[in-house]
């Protein structure tokens, strides 16, 4: 174990990572090393996912095996999500847990590892609970520090974070307050600082990013941000627009994403149903006549426009002809991805009262029926890029195969391009598609031919 060293361990979303990624920057900048050993490390770190119940488990997990292997002099911080809002289970799950750190000031990472050692040092060994609840989670005091998570090329950069939605399945307000979007300044500084150090796509995350700007007294504020943006950094190649809300995608944002080369044909809007009595269920925009013109306005506009959604089945009171609605909505519409997931009841939210009726292997069969549609319709779409030369962003090399991603490919969650021959990662490169699968793409590189 070396002294002034951490090991931190990020779970969950984008969103987290760049949490992760920024309390990384503060306790280096502090004059502590990072460790990819817990062992080597006195200071070790999780930042919890506590969304859903699975992702809970999994943060308990990870704490408990590592207050397991705790030794003397070490401390285990619990950080983000789930001690924001679950420290007393935290608390019991966890014994060995000596401090928890919630979402909302994630940048006093530093004062509380100062903290918890002065405690130490006076032989006061009680859990140091860091959880305010009406702190905010952007503030003055981050302005030096860069709100973004680089991997390879690309890098997400948070425009803002809370969410003022009303959804009723959705835990997010209660572990993250409000929304705060970040000054528009800040944004472009920090972007500007990814371009020059090599980043190529820019993906832009917040809970919700057409709220962008509510909150600073503007309109259409993602629309003035992807202005901003490409007119400022110019130079960066791909911007990607993630998380926006539905009644929310305005003329004005269209008409920015179909004029700026820079700014992708990609668009992440979560749906989440199309029978209009579930989503007033789910507390959500209901008017799916504005989701059907909106749509058709994008792709009418946006040249080679890619769509992704998802969709929660099995949501309190979700009836056979509310879930065929669904299903014959993505068979009318034809997204390009689509991500499903089953209703997970939360404590806390508004949906509480409605408990959870839907019985597992009902949402487990929904499930499944939805996603062997939608595999169809992937393969269908995708086999129209067959003979197409795609630009693709390397991002991996492996036995004489060569991994990107398309643009209509966001990381994580989307399909790959898999390309016979060597590419250098981080390259832009042009692939002419040969072959199509449910998700994946494969290809040559077009100069080869």
């Amino acid at each position: 174990m070396k002294e002034n060293t951490f090991h931190l361990v990020s779970l969950g979303c984008a969103k987290n990572t760049v949490d992760s990624d920024s309390m990384a920057q503060l306790l280096l900048r502090d004059g502590y090393n990072a460790s990819e050993d817990p062992a080597l490390a006195d200071v070790l770190i999780v930042n919890t996912c506590g969304f859903i119940g699975p992702s809970r488990d999994e943060s308990i997990g990870v704490l408990r095996e590592l207050a397991e292997e705790k030794e003397e002099g070490q401390l285990l911080i619990a950080a983000g999500c789930l001690t924001q809002r679950f420290s007393e289970l935290v608390a019991q799950e966890v014994p060995g847990v000596d401090g928890m750190l919630g979402t909302r000031r994630w940048m006093d990472i530093v004062q509380v590892v100062k903290k918890l050692r002065n405690m130490r040092n006076n032989y006061r060994p009680e859990v140091l609970y860091h959880l305010p609840e009406n702190a905010k989670t952007v503030g003055t005091d981050e302005s030096d520090i860069l709100r973004a998570n680089v991997f390879g090329a690309s890098a997400y950069l948070k425009i803002a974070d809370g969410c003022r939605r009303p959804c009723a399945f959705c835990s997010i307000p209660l572990i993250k307050g409000t929304a705060v979007s970040r000054p528009l300044e800040a944004i472009l500084e920090e972007a500007q600082i990814l371009s020059d150090n090599g980043v190529r796509e820019l993906i832009l995350i917040a809970q919700d990013t057409t709220d962008y700007g509510h909150d600073l007294g503007m309109k259409d504020g993602l629309a003035i941000l992807l202005e901003e943006l490409t007119d400022s950094v110019a130079e960066m190649e791909w911007i990607r627009i993630m998380y926006a809300y539905p009644g929310y995608v305005t003329d004005r944002m269209i008409d920015v994403m179909a004029s700026r080369p820079q700014i992708l044909p990609y668009l992440d809007i979560p749906l989440q149903h199309a029978a209009p009595m579930a989503l007033r269920r789910m507390k959500r925009p209901a008017n799916m006549d504005w989701v059907h013109k909106t749509l058709a306005k994008m792709r009418e506009r946006i040249e080679n426009l890619a769509i992704r959604t998802t969709f929660i089945v099995g949501y309190p009171g979700e009836t056979e002809e509310e879930f065929q609605a669904l299903l014959d909505f993505i068979e009318e519409t034809r997204f390009d991805r689509v991500g499903a997931f089953q209703f997970s009841f939360e404590p806390g939210t508004t949906s509480e009262p409605l408990g959870d009726p839907v019985p597992a292997e009902v949402k487990e069969e929904r499930w499944e029926r939805l996603m062997e549609i939608q595999q169809k319709i992937s393969l269908q779409i995708n086999q129209s890029f067959v003979g197409k030369t795609l630009d693709v962003l390397i991002e991996g090399f492996d036995d004489g195969i060569a991994i990107g991603r398309s643009y209509r490919d966001a990381p994580e969650i989307d399909g790959l391009v898999l390309i016979e021959g060597e590419a250098e990662i981080g390259a832009m490169v042009p692939v002419r598609i040969t072959g199509a699968m449910a998700y994946d793409l494969t290809g040559v590189l077009a100069e080869t031919n």
